[in-house]
């Protein structure tokens, strides 16, 4: 085997790879390998790269190939914030071993791989293949392909550039530069997927393409390129329906879990997929396909006799296709169809109707007839059925001077009039079913389309269709076609936001529309600004005789008075998403009377109901209720009162804390929730919404209840892993705690930062907090705020290290905690104790401490703390090697964990069962608690634990002889540390 020399000739190849001139063998030739974990082999040796450190200085170089990478550099890309103590004075040590284990034999320094050079160090690529070269080339030569209309070499390119991929990316190496590259190439691979399927779908491989959707491992719940291809797949195979029904699924849970609406690709694949767009979706022209609808052809002159009534159809309708499909769908010839259409004021009902009818109306040779009730017009507008029968009945020509004025022979003539026709009745604004009963034709085949603000439960109907607002793109193009392309395209961000502000409410987005082709010297901007404050937006959406607000104020007017007392009401919600007993407390109502007066205001289409039990107003109906609270200060401040008491006792119940562990404040005891469980179920049915509860309390003046509530919640938030919220309410509290009443708020919620800050590892912070807590406290001669700092100090420096200090506060805590009777503080400053000397190896003395912490435990009677103390005397056991005494210490925790559904406590005790199997030689039954510990954990669970768990399986696995399911579970373990 030759040798490299410095004067060897370099060309570059078609990989981007230098090729060498020299006499080392191909098949001797030096591979590096990074889409995994981090390897290299010369020929077919395997080579040792030594420690993940190692490995990260030889992947900072790799990647940065043909560079010269300066030591600061390499220090940044391997060692972050946290350099070695000795500087760049550490990097020969990891250079000079790589470059033996790299080098050919007897290659000296400027013919290594690896060349230092003033500053730095630079590898040179010349001398070696990577896997991240070829992926380079290969994607290349994808893309270009493609660009070029060769699908099927485009295709073999992004299957071998998938290939490539072994793992995870760098797979464990630590370092901000390592972890950077891994996500672009995870992102890398996962476009690489997307457009093999999109090769796939072009190639008509329709079956395929799903296949590969289907098992890309780096496909994500909410990755809408890859949702897109998933529907055009499955258009591609027939599947039409599917293929919109995964866009529902898509649209919903971006909305619930982001709280975004669709973006632009994801619509237009949706709008293509309704109108059978084979160009767009495909790739090539649409094929003719049966039962395809006939493109609509000019409107015909009416026959003999014909009537037709039906307003103009408006220019532009936007994002109806579904609703228009289901109103337009055939009918049975026999007999009289109903389709009952309800939504709420402005939402575009007359709009979709009236377009529905002139589609329809060819099939209707005996007329088509329109009815506007009136019932939201001014009283004298009102159409009784009487007089509509009276219009109707004239239009058929079957009306003269003699017409009868009784209801009942008015009905019987319309009847008997109508028995032989076949016609098409748009019956607008209607109130209840009472109105539209009398107005229904009798002839068979005809048709009926009703349309009110309220749901008509009362008529027999063939279908019902609730109009839902737009979603913001299908706005956004409605604006676009109101103001031009050229003015709405010139700002982007602001049309997003001005559709956002209008609420998808098609009349919202006329006014608006209208207010700035009236205003050319206005931008889009502007009017956003305009409408930015809640308190104005209504009143920017007028336009000479239309109003957003009118119409909701017409709705609202015709409410029964108990009805418009429970609408205030809901306007001082503090979530966009509430229950019944969010009223119920606000209006001092039975639960199940305030649900029934909610379903009736869902009914009148002033409310949403997204899912059974859980009530939404539509924004710009909030803004409607809480300018109609406003007039009602006083009834408003109590209803505010009512509904931020329920939240903090809620909050306080649901804690381990319990409501005694909270001094200052409002009395809970006669909250509605009967039990801690309740309180946190009531909670946890929030969801996301409530740092929305801390931030109306303080919008609106209340710093006390957002102090309170903030506290209150720290407990329930940290134990679910909601941890960002948990920081953002108690920061958002502590910038007015200064001005609450309750002079305790400052010195606690820094205490409760700092809870927050130790359940996330950032020890040197929560120390600050507690420090910062103390003086606070021992200012306000406060002894429950210092005994909570002074254990906060405690477990932050048992986690530091630093145990004679720990030991000192813990120690000043529980006598502190003894002095107040808190018994949830000396229970927590005495697991700690434990804890600490468990860390120290005095398992025994760990074991005392651990027994006066789990006797207050049991004292509280709250199943997370005492599941929790068990776990730590179960560690200590398991460090003697008391095996049996795991098992039952662990079940009895697991069974807790599982009773309160806390995730991570159930995670940590299933993993101490497992120990305790693997120590009694059970292995199969480690291996499966274990990997059932594993699967317990969530995005939210703590990564120590999760460290923990699968070091735990890993030793478990080699002791079963499973070395490579072990060593994958290393480097799991590692990745995480890192």
């Amino acid at each position: 085997m030759g040798t490299h020399t410095a004067g060897t000739a370099n060309t570059t190849g078609a990989t981007g790879e230098a090729s060498t001139t020299g006499t080392e063998g191909a098949g001797d030739r030096l591979h590096l390998a990074l889409l995994g974990p981090v390897g290299a082999h010369r020929g077919e040796v395997p080579l040792d790269l030594g420690p993940v450190r190692r490995q990260a200085v030889l992947a900072a170089l790799v990647l940065r190939a043909g560079k010269l990478v300066t030591r600061q550099q390499l220090l940044d890309d391997v060692w972050g914030l946290e350099p070695p103590g000795t500087g760049h004075r550490v990097l020969p040590s990891y250079v000079y071993p790589l470059r033996k284990t790299l080098d050919v034999p007897g290659a000296g320094p400027t013919a290594s791989v690896i060349r230092g050079e003033r500053g730095g160090y630079r590898f040179v690529p010349g001398q070696a293949r990577t896997d991240i070269a070829e992926l380079a080339a290969e994607t290349g030569a994808a893309r270009g392909a493609k660009a070029a209309g060769d699908l099927a070499a485009a295709l073999d390119s992004c299957t071998r550039a998938l290939a490539l991929f072994r793992g995870e990316p760098l797979a464990g190496l630590p370092g901000p530069l390592a972890d950077a590259e891994r996500q672009r190439l995870v992102r890398l691979r996962r476009t690489l997927h997307q457009e093999r399927a999109e090769c796939l779908v072009l190639l008509g491989r329709y079956a395929d393409a799903l296949d590969e959707l289907l098992a890309a491992p780096t496909a994500r719940p909410h990755d809408e390129p890859l949702a897109a291809l998933r529907m055009r797949a499955l258009y591609g195979s027939g599947r039409q329906a599917e293929a919109l029904a995964a866009y529902r699924e898509t649209r919903d849970r971006l909305r619930a879990e982001l709280g975004v609406e669709p973006g632009d690709e994801l619509r237009r694949t949706h709008q293509a997929v309704l109108r059978r767009d084979d160009g767009l979706l495909l790739g090539r022209p649409p094929a003719p396909r049966s039962g395809a609808a006939p493109a609509p052809g000019p409107v015909p002159p009416p026959g003999p006799g014909r009537h037709n009534e039906l307003p103009g159809d408006t220019t532009w309708l936007v994002g109806r296709e579904p609703e228009l499909a289901l109103l337009t769908e055939p009918v049975a010839p026999g007999s009289v169809s109903v389709v009952a259409v309800d939504g709420t004021a402005g939402v575009g009902k007359t709009a979709l109707l009236v377009r529905a009818a002139w589609t329809l109306h060819d099939q209707y040779p005996d007329g088509c007839l329109f009815v506007d009730l009136h019932t939201h017009g001014a009283p004298h507008e009102s159409l009784r059925p009487e007089r509509a029968l009276h219009r109707l009945l004239r239009a058929v020509n079957a009306g003269d001077d003699e017409l009868p004025d009784e209801l009942h022979e008015l009905v019987a003539a319309w009847r008997a009039a109508t028995s032989s026709l076949r016609l098409l009745l748009v019956v607008d604004d209607a109130r209840s079913a009472e109105q539209v009963r009398p107005l229904l034709p009798a002839g068979p085949g005809s048709r009926v389309l009703v349309a009110g603000r309220q749901r008509l439960p009362g008529l027999d109907a063939d279908r019902r269709l609730t109009v839902e607002p737009l979603d913001t793109g299908e706005a956004v193009t409605l604006l676009t076609r109101l103001l031009g392309e050229t003015r709405a395209e010139q700002e982007p961000e602001a049309a997003q936001e001005l559709a956002r502000r209008c609420g998808g409410l098609p009349l919202a987005l006329r006014i608006a529309g209208a207010r700035l082709q009236n205003r050319p010297s206005w931008t889009l901007a502007h009017l956003v600004g305009r409408m930015s404050d809640d308190e104005r937006r209504l009143g920017e959406l007028r336009a000479e005789d239309r109003s957003v607000e009118a119409a909701f104020r017409m709705s609202y007017d015709l409410l029964a008075p108990e009805l418009r007392r429970g609408f205030r009401a809901l306007g001082q919600s503090p979530t966009a998403e509430f229950d019944g007993l969010t009223p119920a407390v606000m209006l001092s109502r039975p639960l199940q009377d305030t649900e029934d007066l909610l379903e009736r205001l869902v009914d009148a289409s002033l409310l949403q109901q997204p899912r059974p039990g859980r009530y939404r107003l539509h924004d710009l109906v909030r803004d409607h209720t809480r300018r109609l609270a406003a007039a009602e200060p006083a009834e408003a401040a109590a209803d505010r009162a009512a509904v931020l008491h329920l939240y903090t006792a809620a909050g306080r119940i649901a804690s381990d804390w319990g409501p005694e562990g909270f001094p200052t404040g409002p009395d809970v005891s006669g909250s509605p929730f009967p039990d801690w469980r309740a309180a946190d179920a009531w909670l946890e049915a929030a969801g996301g919404q409530l740092l929305d509860v801390v931030a109306f309390a303080a919008a609106t003046g209340q710093r006390d209840h957002a102090c309170w509530i903030a506290e209150s919640l720290v407990d329930p938030l940290v134990r679910q892993g909601r941890y960002h919220e948990c920081r953002s309410a108690l920061e958002l509290a502590l910038s007015g705690a200064d001005l609450a009443d309750d002079r305790r708020m400052p010195s606690s919620l820094r205490n409760c930062l700092a809870i927050a800050d130790i359940y996330q590892g950032r020890f040197h912070q929560a120390h600050a907090w507690c420090t910062d807590a103390l003086r606070l406290a021992r200012h306000q001669g406060d002894l429950r705020e210092q005994a909570r700092a002074t254990a906060g100090m405690g477990g932050a420096e048992r986690a530091l290290g630093r145990f004679p200090e720990a030991a000192a506060h813990l120690g000043e805590a529980m006598e502190m905690a003894a002095r107040l009777d808190d018994d949830w503080l000396a229970g927590m400053s005495s697991c700690n104790l434990g804890a600490l000397h468990d860390q120290q190896g005095r398992h025994e003395e760990a074991l005392t401490y651990y027994a006066t912490s789990l006797t207050f435990a049991e004292k509280i009677g709250r199943p997370r703390m005492i599941s929790k103390t068990l776990c730590f005397t179960a560690e200590a056991h398991l460090s003697l090697g008391r095996h049996t005494e795991v098992k039952d210490l662990a079940r009895r925790a697991a069974e807790l964990a599982q009773e309160v559904g806390d995730l991570q406590l159930r995670a940590t005790s299933l993993s101490l069962l497992g120990a305790a199997e693997h120590g009694r030689g059970n292995l199969p039954l480690a291996i499966t608690l274990q990997r059932e510990a594993l699967a317990t954990l969530t995005e939210h669970t703590s990564r120590p634990l999760e460290t923990q768990v699968r070091r735990r399986l890993a030793h478990t696995y080699a002791a079963a002889g499973h070395p490579a399911e072990a060593e994958e579970q290393l480097r799991a373990a590692r990745s995480l540390e890192a």
